[in-house]
Formats: C-alpha cells, structure tokens, sequence
C-alpha cells in the first residue's frame, strides 16, 4: 500500500538548468537599471556634499583672509587662532547652554503634554493640532515673532511693568553665575533665555508626536496587567511605560541636539550676536567671517568645527541604529 502511495505521489519538479543563466541575465539587467537610476544622486552626494565638505576642510588648512585666494598651507593656525578668540569662546559657552537647556525643556515638555493628550482628553485633535502648529513656520519667522513678543519696550512686557517687573529679555548681558573661565566668562547668559524660549515654542510639538506615538504603541494589556497586580498609575508609567519610550528619547536628543548645534536663523532673526556676543553661536560667526569678513580660511575653520560637533552626536546613534537592525 506504501508503495502504491509512493507510486502514485508526483514527483517535484525541477528546475530547468537551461532558465539559470536567463535568470542570472535578468537580475544584471535590473541592478544596473537600478544603478542607472541612482547614479545622478551619488554623484550629486559626492560633489555637493562631501566635495565641498572636502574643500572647505582644504581651505581652513589655507591662508585664505581676503577675497582674492591664497591657499598656501597654513595647518592648524587657523584652529589655534580660534579657539584664543574671546567670540569664539563665548559663542562654545553659548552652544553648550543653549543646547542642554533646549533639549532638556523640549523632550521634557513633549513627554508631559503627550502624558496628558494620550489619557483621550475632549478635543485631543485641537491640542494637538495646537501644538504642531509652531512646526510649520520657519525659525525666521519665529525669531521675527519672538522677538516682537519679547521686546523689552512693548509685547508681553507692556503687562510685565503694570506688575512691577523689569525684564530685559534678549537685551540682558548679565552672565549667571559669572565665573571667570580664561578670557570668557562662565555662566548661563541671561539674553539666551529669551531665544531658548522661542526654540521650544516651535519644536515642542515634535517631541509632542514622537512620544504620543510611543504611547500609543504600548499596549493596553500591559498596563491592565501591572494595575491588576496592584501597581499605582505613578509606578506604571515610571516602571514600564518610560522605560519603554527610551528609543522615542534618545531620538528626540539626537534630532534636538543636531538643531541646536546649528542653529544661525533663529539667531540670526532674534538677537544677532547679541551685546558682548551673549546670544552668539557658531553659526552666526561663521556666517559673518566669511561673507562680510571674507576671511575664508576661519570662516571653513568654524563650519568644520560645526561639523564635528554636530557627528559627535550623530556617528554613534547611526552606528547604534546600525547594529540594531542587524
């Protein structure tokens, strides 16, 4: 009967050796298609990109200080001389507070408000839509507004000197707590609070999002689960559900971090260098000393100096994200 059985099943079908080759030929066939289609973006990467960060490299090794190019070798001069810039030196004090404040309010603020959204509040669509808004002006717009609401002779302070308060806003040049660090003064500057303000107002409704996405992903069972097992609201969020937003919070850090290290429109737009360079960062400098200055060789120093902060940041979350997906 087995034999029968046997007998009888179909045999599995073979491939036809003579269909490898075709197949081989149409799996060519397609990567090149596939390279033919790209190849004017790898190209464009390689030139507009890396190229000109190649030559930007090249030009902050030059003696290039005036509008007419001089590229004779120069080596590190340039780094040196900024670095014993007393501007320089208050705009990296700048950038170090500027950056710690910014993320800190914003992943801090968008985790409270989508806390507050995800517990299905009336008209959730209208607060969120509330708080995304900001997210499609540009930082031009929102240092123009800002720096209206926030004149010291009129916006909000027109309500602030009916309460007997005094507030300079971005005009403050006091430094706090003011310690003497080399040539620049050490501190958290007060003006810089004002443009930290503005910051928020328009990324807060990212972070909004990022983690109001993550909440909705935690399933409901397991918080079900960890009240049936006598776990208070208060523990379930500081036990289970923030730890699992962890992923949603180094994000937000990253992409935080990569705005505020290059920051120059908001800046620009608000305050400017600000009085005594309170509100500088890199970005303005670098701006300045290249297209009004025309000193090339330490304007390319700065964006240099740009770039490797801002891949400080980044390198490691792309090698972590890399060996994650694997």
């Amino acid at each position: 009967m087995a034999e029968a059985n046997l007998q009888n099943t179909p045999a599995r079908t073979q491939p036809n050796p003579k269909t490898r080759p075709k197949r081989k030929k149409i799996r060519s066939t397609d990567r090149l298609l596939a390279i033919s289609f790209l190849l004017p973006s790898i190209v464009a990467v390689a030139v507009f990109v890396y190229g000109f960060i190649g030559w930007t490299g090249y030009v902050s090794l030059s003696k290039w200080h005036a509008i007419l190019p001089d590229l004779s070798f120069a080596g590190l001069e340039n780094y040196l001389t900024l670095f014993q810039n007393f501007r320089f030196q208050s705009d990296l004090r700048n950038t170090l507070i500027f950056t710690i404040l910014f993320i800190a309010v914003v992943a801090l603020l968008g985790q409270c408000l989508a806390v507050m959204i995800d517990k299905k509040i009336k008209a959730e669509s209208l607060f969120r839509n509330i708080f995304l808004f900001p997210m499609a002006l540009s930082f031009i717009v929102t240092g123009v507004v800002w720096r209206w609401v926030l004149n010291p002779s009129s916006g909000v302070n027109l309500l602030f000197d009916k309460l007997g308060w005094d507030l300079k806003w971005y005009t403050d040049t006091t430094i706090w707590p003011g310690i003497e660090i080399g040539k620049v003064t050490g501190g958290i500057p007060i003006a810089l609070i004002a443009v930290v303000i503005a910051a928020v107002w328009q990324m807060t409704g990212f972070s909004l999002a990022m983690y109001l996405a993550g909440l909705r992903g935690i399933p409901e069972e397991l918080k079900e689960a960890a009240r049936m097992d006598g776990a208070s609201e208060f523990q379930i969020y500081r036990k289970i559900i923030l730890p699992m937003l962890r992923p949603i919070t180094l994000s937000v850090i990253i992409i935080m971090a990569h705005i505020s290290l290059k920051i120059f429109d908001l800046i620009y737009a608000m305050t400017g260098s600000g009085a005594n360079f309170v509100t500088d960062m890199p970005g303005v400098y670098m701006f300045e000393t290249t297209f009004r200055s025309h000193n090339y060789a330490e304007g390319g120093a700065i964006a240099i100096i740009m770039l490797l902060s801002v891949a400080i940041f980044i390198v490691p979350y792309l090698i972590h994200s890399r060996k994650g997906e694997q």
